[in-house]
């Protein structure tokens, strides 16, 4: 099952070249495969638990964000929305992982306080690079602190619960945590750049192998 990574990881490589040629069609279907396949990566290692079933949910609504993210620019007069639609699809995901490891969370309080704090700083941050509309500005705040509270989440049972799982599960959070950033910046900053893309997707698939290779050892 393990010869899953380096097809996607390819797949993902065949998008990006077809995306910077705008043959957004081919794009999309490679971006979808690409996806598709660290869902089938994860559904062959999971252990059948509510946990892993909540993050194999999560690993599937990110692979349908995926294909919406880029369908905007097939269906341009709809793109706006067809985004939006995408990020709350993503959201969606990432409330599933939350709701996984919460579960082992023992200190879950100063997880939350640790992920407003970051959230709010972060955001401060952001918000100096980068020109957006109100609509996009409000989802991405929520969206940017339901993701940073994963992440503090993750790390706080990385610390007191140390383990395959949570070791594993908590790289692949945060590399999805900074390609998000990334994202953000290459879509709503000054200037857009294709080493940035690169760098997003790379970080996002990445991140996404390690979330569903997790699913061998959460129980």
């Amino acid at each position: 099952m393990y010869f899953l990574i380096p097809i996607c990881l390819c797949l993902a490589g065949l998008f990006l070249w077809q995306e910077s040629k705008k043959n957004y069609v081919p794009a999309v279907i490679l971006k979808g495969l690409a996806s598709l396949c660290f869902v089938i990566f994860g559904g062959l290692l999971s252990q059948g638990t509510r946990p892993a079933n909540l993050i194999l949910t999560g690993l599937l609504l990110g692979c349908i964000a995926d294909v919406l993210l880029n369908l905007r620019f097939v269906l341009k007069e709809k793109g706006q929305i067809i985004f939006l639609i995408g990020i709350v699809v993503f959201l969606s995901g990432h409330i599933l992982y939350l709701i996984a490891v919460l579960q082992e969370a023992r200190y879950w309080w100063i997880c939350l306080i640790a992920g407003i704090i970051l959230t709010v700083l972060l955001m401060i941050w952001i918000f100096k690079q980068i020109t957006a509309k109100k609509a996009f500005k409000i989802f991405g705040v929520v969206y940017i602190g339901a993701i940073m509270l994963l992440n503090c989440v993750a790390v706080g049972n990385l610390i007191a619960s140390p383990s395959a799982f949570t070791a594993i599960f908590a790289a692949g959070s945060f590399l999805f945590l900074i390609s998000d950033i990334v994202l953000i910046l290459n879509t709503f900053g000054k200037e857009t750049k294709q080493a940035l893309r690169i760098t997003n997707i790379a970080l996002y698939y990445i991140g996404q192998i390690l979330i569903a290779l997790s699913l061998l050892f959460c129980k």
